[in-house]
């Protein structure tokens, strides 16, 4: 294992990041595919890095935090809003069934694609386009993930969330926001809030800020 991994990921289990599978997929599947070659050297430092189109690939904590409060296993099918470039796509298909993708930037899709072959998993389908209205086609999903701010959660989500199902949502504004964790159980939904994070914002008109 790199040096600077194995660094980050005790790190990351300092901060209470504990399941095996998450920690796994995060020593399998290198960070530093995912973003850009200038800054491969600060691949594995715990903090965000850009990636063009005013779009960043999440701290490594933040990422680890949310695949851990999803509780992912190998029979998810799972629903992911902002590809970016693919690494929270990767590390969560490494452990689920399958994933969908949505992301809206047109060239962060192609990049995530790219991104996402060298690593030969072959569970992934990234699609373009509005994550705010989910993807009704292959739904319901046991989890959903959204890696960008809303200002409300997408009650859209809610629906194509399976009985049981988990969203991972950020809600706030541009300067606070609240990671909000919501299960769905009997169509009853409970909502827990995991802290504060600052995530970029979500693009789209209804949800967006």
């Amino acid at each position: 294992m790199d040096f600077k991994l194995k660094l980050l990921i005790e790190e990351l289990k300092s901060q209470g990041i504990e399941d095996k599978l998450v920690l796994k997929a995060l020593e399998e599947i290198p960070r530093k595919l995912f973003v850009p070659k200038n800054l491969r050297e600060e691949a594995y430092e715990n903090h965000p890095l850009h990636i063009g189109h005013n779009q960043t690939i999440s701290q490594p904590y933040t990422t680890a935090f949310m695949l851990q409060n999803l509780k992912l296993n190998n029979n998810d099918i799972v629903l992911e809003i902002g590809t970016g470039s693919g690494w929270s796509t990767a590390l969560t298909a490494y452990i689920c069934e399958k994933i969908y993708s949505i992301e809206t930037i047109p060239e962060l899709s192609k990049t995530a694609k790219e991104n996402i072959k060298k690593t030969k998993l072959k569970n992934i389908k990234i699609i373009t386009g509005d994550g705010s209205k989910g993807l009704k086609k292959y739904s319901p999903y046991d989890k959903i993930i959204v890696n960008a701010a809303c200002s409300q959660v997408p009650n859209i989500l809610i629906s194509q969330l399976k009985n049981n199902g988990i969203l991972i949502c950020p809600v706030g504004n541009l300067y606070e926001q609240s990671l909000l964790k919501i299960v769905k159980e009997k169509n009853n939904i409970k909502t827990y809030n995991l802290g504060g994070f600052i995530f970029v914002p979500l693009v789209s008109e209804e949800y967006g800020f």
